[in-house]
């Protein structure tokens, strides 16, 4: 079975208690050729990481940020519950600020916020450290097991020896393991049927190159790297099947936040007759947010496109604009594919029904 590099997880310093506790975070900047990790329970260090894409992808965004909450409530030098109450809702209100498009971020603060809430006022303060680690950890482990499920889902959707296209990174590095884009690659390949991937190199930071191409050529996948402008070529050759991609964010109407770059992709597709597919998590699906237009767009530094890993290549003082993200009308998506099940327009009805199914689900649970 594939064994995915989790990109965040909880260290106990003792094997047989989960506190005391650290956060080690995968610094995803140091790949492919170094393998670093960071150990800290520091909310600062939590927050520089998200922001500076030490860890990113919406999944493992918000995991991390439950475990920064957690983190900060195990090493509070407070005894009572309205304290440690308090540490959680600052602490989630400070992370909330790392980056603004990701939802998973803003689900999963909310979840820690909520969980310390409903928590009851006689509780001890250790056991409500506790409690908060705990719901950390739900949080990593559902979303391991969504994964999957999206993998397994998704794989239906393709056949034995197709070539699919994929852009950025949505894999194991993405979430708490295995990946959403990626995930019925891998269902593919546990299953000894072959897939290949053709993966965009992802500008300006190269998430396809780094991460992408990393991560499935560590498990054994047939994966070809292709510059971005190559992928009109690639399809025009008929060598793509299928585009799969991940997402940050998923308005209501299925309109789709994703990596800068995977709306050219989506045009390309359409224009080539080849199914594009967008997989992600309920928990990315915000259905408050009517249509793309209003998802928040982060838009990053001119100094990663003039000065890309520390070599300059455009001259001192250009105008540079550099939004991390764009959004792929719905109308060019052919299935949205979550944790219930696969979704087909109209996506304004399909999503609220996804999202109440994934709430009964969890209710339930």
């Amino acid at each position: 079975m594939f064994e995915p590099v989790r990109p965040v997880d909880w260290k106990p310093l003792d094997p047989a208690s989960l506190m005391p506790g650290k956060i080690r975070i995968l610094d995803q900047t140091r790949l492919p050729t170094e393998l670093v990790y960071i150990d800290t329970t520091d909310s600062r260090v939590v927050w520089n990481a998200i922001r500076s894409l030490q860890v990113r992808g919406a999944p493992a965004i918000g995991v991390t940020a439950a475990f920064g909450v957690a983190a900060a409530v195990q090493d509070a030098a407070k005894s009572s519950l309205s304290e440690l109450r308090a540490v959680t809702e600052a602490t989630a209100e400070y992370l909330a600020t790392a980056r603004p498009t990701a939802v998973n971020l803003f689900w999963a603060l909310d979840r820690m916020t909520r969980c310390a809430r409903a928590l009851p006022d006689m509780m001890q303060a250790e056991a409500f450290r506790l409690r908060l680690i705990q719901e950390a950890m739900a949080i990593r482990d559902e979303d391991a097991a969504m994964c999957r499920t999206i993998g397994q889902h998704g794989a239906t959707l393709l056949r034995d020896g197709m070539t699919v296209l994929t852009h950025c990174n949505a894999g194991s590095l993405a979430t708490a393991e295995y990946g959403t884009a990626l995930a019925p690659v891998y269902a593919m390949h546990e299953a000894g049927r072959r897939i290949a991937v053709f993966a965009d190199e992802t500008r300006p930071l190269l998430q396809g190159a780094r991460l992408t191409a990393w991560e499935l050529t560590q498990a054994g996948i047939d994966t070809t790297l292709i510059c971005d402008n190559t992928a009109a070529q690639v399809m025009k050759e008929k060598r793509i099947d299928a585009v799969l991609v991940g997402a940050d964010r998923i308005a209501a109407n299925g309109d789709t936040a994703n990596k800068v770059g995977t709306y050219g992709v989506a045009v390309l597709a359409h224009a080539h007759g080849i199914p594009f597919y967008v997989l992600a998590p309920t928990s990315t699906m915000d259905p408050a947010c009517p249509t793309g237009a209003e998802i928040p767009i982060e838009e990053r530094s001119a100094d990663e496109v003039i000065h890309g890993f520390g070599r300059q290549t455009a001259p001192t003082g250009v105008r540079v604009y550099s939004p991390a993200f764009d959004v792929t009308p719905a109308r060019l998506i052919s299935a949205i594919i979550c944790e219930t099940g696969i979704l087909r327009p109209d996506y304004s009805r399909s999503i609220p029904l996804a999202v109440q199914a994934s709430t009964c689900h969890t209710r339930a649970g």
